[in-house]
């Protein structure tokens, strides 16, 4: 179960580093990004191999890339994974009615989701992730830029376990663990409802939702292959104008995920919607 934020910390440690790639066009569009929290000797290995990445990637050659590493001083808030399961679909079509069936039985309004899916399919112009409220209206404060979670890793030892349980299932790929990663510190905010995501990478056909109460759900063929839009889009519980505090913790506290929960294969709509009355 989730908390708040001002959930119990544990001790601190002055090696942790934050580091942060993002590669862009000559004229500023996005072509990739990662990140993760490590010890100094991680640091190092890992910005190599974010440069690798950012330079060898299916979205084109960057014009630019930013790779900042920078210590942590805040005490990690340790948490973790949303349980996984993939929700049985076949096409884009049935994608869009199995998304909408999750997101509607976690209390969000039909106009936010019509509202989420125009955000994705124009997501080029969208540097971050949107937060609308459960009736669609746009809460985060730049609209161009949207909000770009931060801060986040996974220790050493929940890392090689989550591994291993996703090679159980046969999608053991830094796509998936990175997301998982990401959503799990999403949707531990209390304000959070829920969140849909899909990869602008071409070659990546498979989104998903999560939520606190539902996990993270994996939806294959949410769109056509070779499509390059896509984005996340977070849902908030509440319409305050003041949302700093939230976006604070997306993008400023750090975040470690030191615990792994299920990992499960393939499941029906039913069976995953069924949770919410058990």
């Amino acid at each position: 179960m989730r908390s708040s934020i001002n959930a119990k910390l544990y001790s601190r440690d002055d090696s942790i580093y934050s580091v942060r790639m993002r590669a862009s066009t000559k004229n500023g569009r996005h072509i990739s990004g990662a990140e993760g929290l490590y010890s100094r000797t991680e640091a190092v290995l890992s910005a190599r191999q974010y440069a690798d990445r950012a330079l060898c990637h299916e979205r084109g050659r960057p014009g630019k890339v930013l790779i900042t590493i920078e210590p942590i001083t805040e005490e990690p808030l340790r948490i973790s994974t949303l349980p996984l399961c993939t929700v049985n679909n076949e096409n884009p079509e049935t994608a869009r009615v199995v998304a909408a069936k999750i997101l509607s039985a976690l209390g969000i309004g039909k106009q936010a989701i019509d509202a989420a899916f125009d955000i994705l399919r124009h997501s080029e112009v969208l540097r971050g992730a949107a937060i609308l409220d459960t009736e669609g209206v746009r809460l985060d404060p730049d609209l161009m830029r949207g909000v770009r979670v931060s801060r986040m890793g996974i220790s050493s030892e929940a890392g090689k376990k989550l591994s291993r349980a996703l090679g159980r299932q046969g999608i053991n790929t830094s796509t998936v663990r990175e997301a998982l990663v990401l959503s799990s510190k999403v949707n531990y905010h209390f304000e959070v409802i829920g969140e849909i995501c899909i990869s602008d990478n071409p070659g990546y056909t498979t989104g998903y939702i999560a939520s606190s109460r539902l996990g993270y759900i994996r939806i294959p063929v949410i769109k056509k292959k070779g499509l390059g839009q896509g984005g996340r889009v977070f849902f908030l519980n509440s319409r305050d104008n003041d949302i700093t505090d939230t976006i604070n913790y997306l993008e400023k506290r750090p975040v470690i995920v030191s615990a792994i929960a299920k990992c499960r294969g393939l499941r029906s709509l039913n069976e995953i919607l069924a949770e919410l009355v058990n």
